[in-house]
């Protein structure tokens, strides 16, 4: 177990990771889906809000930093015409059920299942770049991702209660990005060539 104030550096990492993905996007070099980043920035905020109402400590402040860069990048996809990943109706369909299991959280009010709405919501959010992964890498960085999944592994290591309000989004977060890792580093998708 890693002393808690190890937080501060994935914080670090991952902001890192998140501030390098944002140049790209303004340069151009990578096309993030609109749908998905933007989601990605809201979601981890209302998780972040229900770990503090669950009374998670230090640890919560990971899935803030979460929320926070991803807002940047939406905001920056509107600036380079290159950084446009065109919208289609998956990306529709989910964040719709993205929103759906936000809108769920909001009428339970129970902490532990706003943060388990909010996985989901997150991996809805996540799919249309899971696809985009599979078949475009070349319009991604994987280092983003790589850096989020440092950053999850620390975070995980600090916890010395292991429950779920502490370890859940974390554990999401660290799985979805070693996937995306995978995908786009190794560019698995265009190894496999399995229409999905």
């Amino acid at each position: 177990m890693l002393n808690e104030n190890f937080v501060y550096l994935a914080l670090l990492i991952d902001f890192l990771g998140g501030i390098n993905y944002l140049i790209y996007t303004l340069q151009g070099k990578v096309q993030p889906n609109k749908v998905t980043w933007l989601l990605w920035g809201i979601i981890p905020l209302i998780a972040f809000a229900a770990q503090i109402g669950q009374g998670v400590g230090v640890q919560s402040l990971y899935t803030l930093v979460v929320g926070l860069t991803p807002l940047l990048v939406f905001i920056a996809s509107f600036k380079n015409k290159k950084s446009s990943w065109k919208i289609n109706k998956v990306d529709i369909i989910c964040g719709a059920l993205s929103l759906f299991g936000l809108i769920l959280w909001i009428l339970t009010g129970v902490g532990n299942v706003a943060i388990a709405l909010c996985i989901l919501a997150d991996l809805m959010a996540a799919i249309p770049t899971v696809v985009k992964a599979y078949h475009s890498p070349e319009s991604e960085d994987y280092l983003v991702y790589l850096a989020t999944t440092i950053a999850s592994v620390i975070t995980l290591l600090t916890i010395k209660n292991w429950n779920f309000q502490t370890f859940g989004y974390s554990l999401y977060v660290f799985l979805i990005c070693i996937l995306f890792v995978v995908l786009i580093k190794f560019k698995f998708g265009k190894k496999l060539k399995i229409a999905i």
